[in-house]
């Protein structure tokens, strides 16, 4: 499998939604879950299928990117497997800037083929999930399918958000629709007794079936599709073309999946990971998530009080209490200070004791900070509360934001002492 197949991970647009998480950085480059970046989620995944020839496709800000890239994946010399950046570039045949899914691989076609793959996956850079792509593959090879997409049951409520799909009995699908709204329509795309029986595992009553963005594609069908064409979307275009001409089938997925799109799904999605039994099982020795190594000390905790929580290698805990929260590497969270609800992502290097009139990395004492993200090499001062208790939903300011009710304070931000959001 791993020498007839190439990844293609779509490292998204600027992420605007995500700001200003994405202010300094490209989507795929975030961190999540304390140690990792979202970038390592489909990384690991085509790890684990034994598919090692891999390429990120980017456009924004993709200078950590590459940093983290190119500190993670490093292959043995006796192996041809790599992990690549391919950047939006100007060339004689086109001088834009990636339009959109479909545009972003037509424009990069070249390197995707130029190892005469059978096969061409595409992946999402900025989803969580752990699936079993040797078993994707395979379900699309057994069914001798020009193009599989993998498929998951939504609600109603959500159908919305995604492309909606029919299926007849054998699995193929037969109708696509991008993000309907229409309520005729929803009520036409919900699941029917006959296709929830074929799925293979149980679904509530009233489900759609929405695709992920992951897709694999023959070789041939993908140049076919793309080459010589204007189309710039899979979901809205490609997709809906391919139905007519080529076998198009569905690989229905059960397991834990979440698109991180908004800071209210990335904060809840860390927050996911600190309940007992959380759905992504990030300790499968199976399915590892790789990322970039760091030789950190442990974890010193002194005095405090931890409920639900992630303490990540190499931080400091001193008299305080967290409670369902994230604490990423390298952090410090100091004495008397209260975490509550919280991703703290922690610093990117270690910090002596700073002189008396500079505030320090992490935390300060007497601090409260609750349904908040605070990014790297922040400094939030002494006695601050950061917990939006006027409930404020939308706001910017020069130290920090408020997205759907969650202060952000983006990374390098000085909160100063006493301040109250």
């Amino acid at each position: 499998m791993e020498d007839r197949i190439v990844s293609a991970i779509l490292g998204g647009g600027q992420g605007a939604r995500l700001w200003p998480l994405t202010r300094d950085r490209a989507k795929p480059a975030v961190p999540v879950g304390g140690k990792f970046r979202l970038i390592d989620i489909p990384i690991s995944n085509s790890l684990h299928a034994g598919i090692d020839r891999i390429y990120v496709l980017t456009q924004f800000n993709s200078a950590s990117l590459h940093r983290h890239i190119n500190q993670t994946y490093r292959f043995s010399s006796f192996s041809q497997g790599f992990v690549n950046i391919l950047a939006a570039e100007q060339t004689l045949d086109r001088r834009e800037w990636f339009q959109g899914t479909a545009d972003a691989i037509r424009q990069t076609l070249g390197h995707l083929l130029g190892g005469n793959p059978s096969e061409i996956l595409i992946l999402s850079g900025d989803q969580l999930y752990l699936m079993n792509i040797r078993e994707f593959v395979a379900t699309h090879r057994a069914r001798e399918a020009d193009l599989t997409i993998a498929v998951k049951p939504v609600t109603r409520a959500e159908a919305p958000g995604f492309g909606i799909l029919q299926l007849d009995s054998a699995g193929r699908i037969r109708a696509f629709h991008e993000k309907p709204t229409d309520e005729a329509q929803l009520d036409e795309l919900a699941l029917d007794a006959e296709t929830k029986g074929a799925l293979g595992f149980p679904v509530p009553e009233g489900s759609y079936l929405a695709s992920m963005g992951i897709y694999i594609f023959r070789r041939g069908v993908m140049q076919e599709l793309l080459v010589g064409t204007d189309t710039i979307d899979f979901g809205r275009e490609v997709i809906p073309q391919a139905l007519a001409n080529y076998k198009v089938c569905a690989y229905p997925y059960d397991g834990y999946w979440t698109d991180i799109g908004t800071i209210k799904s990335f904060h809840q999605a860390n927050l996911d990971l600190t309940l007992p039994l959380p759905r992504l099982n990030l300790y499968d020795p199976h399915l590892r998530i790789y990322t970039h190594p760091r030789y950190l000390a442990g974890t010193k905790i002194n005095q405090c009080f931890v409920q639900c929580s992630v303490l990540c290698e190499g931080s400091i805990l001193e008299g305080s209490q967290v409670s369902d929260s994230i604490v990423g590497i390298r952090s410090v969270v100091r004495a008397g200070s209260v975490i509550e609800r919280a991703v703290i992502m922690g610093a990117t290097f270690w910090e002596p004791e700073p002189e008396a009139e500079h505030l320090p990395l992490g935390i300060g004492r007497d601090c409260h900070v609750k349904n908040a993200i605070i990014d790297f090499n922040a400094r939030i001062g002494e006695g601050s509360k950061l917990i939006n208790a006027a409930g404020v939903q939308n706001i910017d300011t020069e130290n920090y934001s408020i997205r759907d009710g969650i202060i952000v304070v983006p990374k390098n931000a000085v909160i100063p002492p006493g301040t109250i959001v």
